[in-house]
């Protein structure tokens, strides 16, 4: 029996050939140095943060050269898959504004002429690859029970070889197509085998965009290609689709590298182009006992990209910190060029780091806190207010009823040549500007009093203070009358002078200011006192003294 009446009996559905294929899927129209990427999970979850990175990279690799950028659903693991987890893939692409070219924008709904874009979808495709290879010869049918799997294998501990069906241990490799043929009409289940003419004792040769050249040994295993469900495993399917979608990068996980032969030796077989390959570093994280790990989904909450959003951390500040993370040169060259977006910077695979990244949360929250710096008071508004529609219905509520007053709130310190720089998400603003809202202004109040702190004395810098109290005074006029209670209740209006003989006075100005200050917002530590009590209004003051 020949190969090609082998192959027809395997695969009796199959009528096209990769010729078919080849002129369904033609290279694509685009310049030479365009990169074509993708991003291609798997609907086992939520997205986390070393995908959100592929993802990125991949992405800011197309877009810096003009090229394609794809998302392809890896779905072929049914047992892993998750109710909705397409749509959650890509929920959380757009949420990062991490746009697609090509792929899947539903879970039955996709754009671009190089689809189906999710590989369940794809299996007449992949089963025409695979009768090719039967017919050439670089695959066959193993009928091999899980039970002769693990006789292989405890032969191969035992005598210390390494572990694998490969060489002598591949016993379907050697059968006949006679005796293939005849389990197959016998109703034998059966999976697709490659069958390699690798040599472990020689090495290839993988040129990576991070790495440089590394050397692992060629495969000579014959890998399981296709399941006996029919259903094809990722290295196969991810071969066949880079192909037919004129992948030019493929960015994934260092985890992936070991398997990089078996994918060379797929491509060569068909005579392919192999991709680039770029394999990114693990996000690692110093836990609590100092011991550097990967960031995990378990037990990292920061892991999930949707803890960005519930925290608030905007989305233009979580991919500043990604291009650190991806590109050496990122920080410097921010810093050199601080009104520029992030889309001029062009991204270089050479500058990734090799050894992975640690995950860094403190520098995200500084990196978000020089974002929301840089926002207009009216844009800070915005996003707070789409950020608490969704997280905190109270503080929504509140800022929908004083939009104006808010937003003079959010201008104070703010559009100026060194803006303050309190926020570090969206969720941490409420905590801060509490006190300028009269419903969060409760009666529980706890006062963060400083040196001042006798109720006696306190009421009587109050009753002095607002007897001078004029709100249509100008900052000078406003601290010299602060200074003038100083010298009326025995406190050093001149510093100076304090500072020459403290002994001489009760306490200074900036004593008084905090007793004020406190009164007014509970806290020694808030924005200017000034513009507060400018927002806030005399009757307010008043009625915040008489609550105290």
């Amino acid at each position: 029996m020949t190969n090609k009446e082998l192959a027809d009996l395997m695969y009796p559905s199959v009528t096209k050939t990769i010729s078919d294929y080849e002129n369904i899927y033609p290279e694509r129209n685009i310049d030479d140095k365009a990169v074509v990427s993708r991003f291609a999970p798997s609907p086992t979850g939520f997205v986390h943060m070393g995908s959100l990175l592929a993802s990125f990279v991949s992405n800011k690799a197309a877009r810096d050269t003009n090229g394609i950028f794809y998302l392809r659903i890896e779905d072929t693991d049914g047992k892993r898959s998750v109710e909705n987890g397409i749509e959650g893939i890509i929920n959380d692409l757009k949420a990062f504004n991490i746009e697609i070219d090509e792929g899947a924008i539903s879970d039955n709904e996709e754009v671009g002429n190089y689809g189906p874009y999710v590989q369940s979808k794809r299996i007449d495709i992949y089963n025409t690859f695979a009768k090719w290879l039967v017919e050439n010869d670089c695959a066959y049918p193993c009928f091999c029970s899980e039970e002769d799997n693990n006789e292989i294998r405890s032969i191969q501990e035992s005598k210390k070889d390494r572990i694998g069906y490969y060489g002598k241990y591949a016993k379907c490799r050697f059968l006949s197509n006679e005796e293939r043929a005849e389990k197959i009409k016998n109703g034998e289940k059966f999976v697709l085998r490659l069958k390699s003419t690798g040599d472990f004792n020689k090495k290839v040769v993988i040129n990576d965009l991070v790495r440089g050249n590394i050397e692992y040994p060629e495969n000579d295993i014959d890998h399981i290609l296709i399941k006996s469900d029919g259903v094809p495993v990722y290295h196969f399917a991810h071969v066949v689709d880079d192909h037919l979608m004129r992948t030019t990068h493929v960015t994934r996980g260092e985890e992936w590298l070991p398997s990089t032969p078996l994918h060379i030796e797929l491509f060569k077989k068909f005579g392919f182009k192999v991709p680039k390959y770029c394999h990114l570093g693990l996000v690692m994280k110093v836990d609590e006992e100092g011991v550097r790990r990967k960031l995990s989904k378990r037990k990292d909450p920061e892991a999930a990209v949707s803890y960005y959003h519930e925290k608030g951390i905007p989305v233009e500040a979580v991919k500043l910190y990604l291009m650190t993370i991806a590109n050496s040169n990122f920080e410097g060259w921010m810093d050199s060029n601080p009104g520029k977006s992030i889309d001029e910077f062009k991204f270089d695979f050479k500058k990734m780091s090799k050894s992975g990244s640690l995950f860094d949360i403190e520098k995200l929250l500084n990196i978000s806190r020089n974002y929301i710096s840089r926002l207009t008071a009216r844009e800070l508004y915005e996003n707070t207010l789409k950020w608490a529609s969704e997280f905190d219905k109270e503080f929504y509520e509140i800022l929908t009823k004083y939009k104006d007053y808010s937003i003079n709130i959010f201008n104070i310190e703010r559009e100026q040549k060194k803006p303050r720089k309190d926020y570090e998400a969206y969720s941490s603003i409420k905590s801060q500007v509490w006190y300028m809202y009269e419903e969060l202004f409760n009666d529980n109040l706890e006062y963060n009093f400083d040196k001042i702190s006798a109720k006696d004395e306190i009421k009587n810098i109050l009753s002095e203070y607002i007897k001078l109290y004029d709100e249509n005074d100008d900052k000078d006029t406003w601290f010299n009358k602060i200074k003038e209670v100083a010298d009326i209740l025995g406190y050093a209006s001149d510093m100076k002078a304090y500072k020459e003989n403290p002994d001489n006075y009760k306490g200074n100005v900036a004593d008084i200011a905090t007793v004020i200050r406190v009164v007014l917002t509970t806290s020694r530590v808030t924005p200017d006192l000034y513009a507060i009590m400018k927002l806030l209004g005399k009757n307010r003051i008043i009625n915040r003294f008489n609550k105290f």
